[in-house]
Formats: C-alpha cells, structure tokens, sequence
C-alpha cells in the first residue's frame, strides 16, 4: 500500500545514503527524550499492576525474611542473623522462563508524522516498546529484540534496548527477522503493517510455528485513518521512493479507506484463529492507553499458556 506523505521528488543515489545518515543521527539525538517518555509512561501505568516476581526456585537474590518455627536449620542465613536477635531466610528470585521479544518497526515508512501530531510513528513505536520493556521487567519477565538483543532481565533494559538499536548497523526492515519463539514465550510486534499483506500474514506464520503468544499492533498517523487530503496532492511511497500525483485527491478517500480495511482483515484473520490480538493504535492518542490495554491482553495469553502447561502435565501424568 502507498504510504500518504509530503510533497517531495526522487532521490539519487547519494542523496539516499545521505537521507539514511541523517535519519540515524536524529535517531540518536531522539534516544534521551524518548527514553524519558518510554519511563513516564511506564510508571503511569506500573501503579495497581501486579507482576510475577516473588521467591521460589533460581539463581537470583529475591529478599530476607524471618525464619519461622519448623523449617529445616539450614535454611538459616547465618551472616545475615548474626546482624540483630532474629533468624533470617536468604530468598531467592523465582524463574518463570518467560521471554517477551518486541519489534519495534523503525523502516522508512515509520518517520511519518502528519500536521495532525507531532510524534512520527518511529518515535511512537520506541516509546511502546521501551516502556513495555519496563513492565516486563519490574514484572520478573525477560525481554529480548529479535536479531538486536538477547533475553534480558536487566533492571536498566531501556538503556540495553536503546544501545541495541543504535549500534544496528543494517538496514530497517518493516518486519522483524525470522525467529520462531518457543511456546512459552510471547512475540509484540510494533508496525504500521502497511508492507503487503503477504509479506505480513508470511512473517506471523514463521514466528507462530512452535505456539508462542503474540500481539499484533497496527501504529498509525491520525491522518492515515481518515484521508483528509484534497486537492492536487503528490504522495511518496517512503520505501521505495516512488510518487504518485493525484488531482482532486478527495476522490480517492473511499477506495482509500476500503483497501486499509481489506488489509486489517486479511491480518486480523491470520492472528485471530492463533489466539492472538489485534490492535490499532493511533499516534494522537496517549502511549498509556495502549500499554494497559497491551498488558490486559498478555496477562489474558499467559493465563492460556499456563493452562495448556498445566493439561500436558496432567495428561503425562496420567499416562504414567
């Protein structure tokens, strides 16, 4: 589908590697802002949310608590006790061996921001997935990027996921890199998802092959939900450069808006039936009402995850 965007010509070959510099060094001059923005919204959303960690089996220092009557002696932390008249318990971080991968599409067509907003979908989508990274993490879950960073439950993973970004050196594609996530993990991809359907409906297949929960969310600017334009109008197709000049572009709104639908459908037909979700997210409205609404929906995919778990257990059990 050809992307609305501003009035411009084609680009040589040099003007094209200067464009893609450009966008990378104000990539770069955005982080610190869109870090900031990423840990508002996540600490607006983070009040009256309940994660998963607590103590249990792993590696990792959870928290001491008093020793209680009737547990084995060599639970004692003895260097801990030795500070005051009480016994303590040395606990440790329970592993829930949860890994959530987030794409953050950053392709051409991201940096897009209509007269509308004032945030493109590129700095929307960082701000997303950053703050989604933060959830996850107070939460006791793993983050990962696909083909950019491994799982990780670092305290500090904004700055990991923005360090990541920065130093990929290839070219951004719109959809993430063939990954095939194991079925008790989860995969949240952050587009606009206007390659073509095929390309798209493809791309979720290969990541749902071993079972995986997944979200799918749609990001897009105000003005690519309602066609406002009219008049002579020259749009450029930001992936490939090409441009289309129109007369009356007015005209065009209603075959616009029927296409953009077809193209929701034939994704929202691939994910449902996989029981993952589907959502549009518009840039004029706040990132917080997506991140509840996104962290409502995984919840719900790991209460099914757990519950299929659960049936396969009791399934070798009684098979036993």
């Amino acid at each position: 589908m050809n992307e609305p965007g501003g009035v411009t010509g084609r680009e040589d070959g040099g003007a094209s590697v200067r464009h893609a510099t450009g966008s990378a060094k104000e990539l770069i001059a955005a982080m610190p802002r869109l870090i900031l923005e990423a840990r508002r919204a996540a600490a607006s959303v983070f009040h009256g949310l309940h994660g998963r960690r607590r103590a249990g089996p792993g590696e990792n220092f959870w928290q001491y608590r008093r020793f209680n009557d009737g547990e084995p002696s060599n639970r004692v932390d003895w260097r801990r006790s030795a500070r005051d008249d009480h016994l303590y318990v040395r606990e440790r971080e329970w592993e829930a061996s949860h890994t959530v991968w987030i794409w953050p599409d950053l392709s051409p067509s991201m940096v897009f921001a209509s007269p509308l907003v004032w945030e493109t979908k590129r700095d929307r989508a960082l701000v997303l997935a950053f703050a989604m990274g933060e959830l996850l993490v107070r939460g006791g879950e793993r983050v990962a990027i696909p083909g950019l960073m491994r799982p990780s439950a670092n305290r500090n993973v904004i700055e990991r996921m923005a360090e990541a970004i920065i130093h990929h050196g290839g070219e951004w594609k719109s959809l993430p890199p063939p990954i095939t996530p194991g079925p008790r993990e989860e995969i949240v991809l952050l587009s606009d998802f206007w390659s073509p359907a095929r390309e798209v409906v493809g791309a979720i297949d290969h990541m749902a092959k071993r079972g995986p929960g997944g979200h799918v969310v749609q990001i897009v600017d105000p003005a690519e939900e309602t066609f406002p334009y009219s008049g002579r109008i020259d749009f450029r197709e930001p992936e490939t450069g090409q441009n289309l000049m129109v007369g009356r572009a007015e005209m065009w709104a209603r075959d616009y808006l029927a296409l953009v639908a077809k193209h929701r459908e034939t994704i929202r037909s691939e994910v449902s039936p996989r029981g993952w979700s589907f959502a549009i997210h518009r840039t004029d409205r706040p990132a917080s009402e997506l991140l509840i609404a996104l962290h409502a929906r995984m919840g719900e995919t790991r209460d099914v995850i757990s519950r299929k778990r659960t049936s396969v257990k009791l399934g070798e059990t009684e098979a036993a």
